[in-house]
């Protein structure tokens, strides 16, 4: 893999994962940053090429594999979504959209959208807009998760759920401050957060599965 060396015939666990990660999430970071500054330049390709030190790209017809590379984190998300899931502790395997906590988390996406057709302002509040992006991303973070289905990369499984743990913390914070501030009735934010802490409390214990099958095949983590 790309910029994170890892030694022969180690499987990566979970630690090793976030940082590849987290690596290529600050190279596709700088990637879009890049794009927005110099979207319409006509030199565009070559400066970003040269910004982001793929020297050996500029004026070669290499550079949309390039471009591939460094946004492997989503590119990653979405081949993984079309995949069947991996399922160590689970008797028979299936897609990640019948998993139930896949299922769950689409189901509180929903309930987000109906939030916000039946109360329209809400698509202007910033706490409002964190909670249904963060809700949507944990989604995908799990979508993520749940599909792959190679045995050796359990430690990626347990780095998206991390990552879809992380969304939906942010969620309940958001769901927190729309009850402060007002924006929602206590009875909406009652069933807000025991979808959110469904979903919550599904990812934790997925996690500890795969943490238990880890030890298992590889030993401590």
């Amino acid at each position: 893999m790309p910029g994170y060396d890892q030694e022969p015939d180690r499987a990566w666990d979970e630690y090793d994962w976030e940082r590849f990660l987290q690596q290529q999430d600050r190279k596709t970071e700088k990637y879009m940053e890049l794009l927005e500054k110099y979207l319409d330049h006509p030199q565009r390709d070559q400066i970003i090429a040269r910004e982001m030190g793929w020297a050996h790209l500029i004026d070669t017809e290499e550079w949309n594999d390039e471009v591939d590379e460094v946004l492997a984190d989503e590119s990653n998300s979405s081949e993984k979504e079309s995949q069947s899931e991996l399922a160590p502790v689970a008797s028979e395997p299936e897609s990640f959209e019948e998993h139930s906590l896949y299922r769950a988390a689409f189901a509180l996406t929903v309930w987000i959208d109906q939030l916000f057709d039946e109360t329209a302002s809400l698509q202007n509040e910033p706490s409002a807009v964190k909670l249904a992006t963060h809700s949507a991303l944990a989604s995908a973070k799990l979508a993520a998760a749940l599909s792959d289905d190679d045995v050796d990369e359990i430690g990626m499984t347990i780095a998206y759920l991390k990552r879809a743990l992380k969304a939906i913390t942010v969620s309940m914070d958001a769901a927190a401050q729309l009850l402060s501030e007002r924006l929602i009735s206590p009875r909406q934010h009652a069933v807000l957060n025991q979808r959110l802490f469904q979903v919550r409390d599904g990812i934790i214990t997925l996690m500890g599965e795969y943490r238990g099958e880890w030890r298992r095949r590889f030993g401590s983590l």
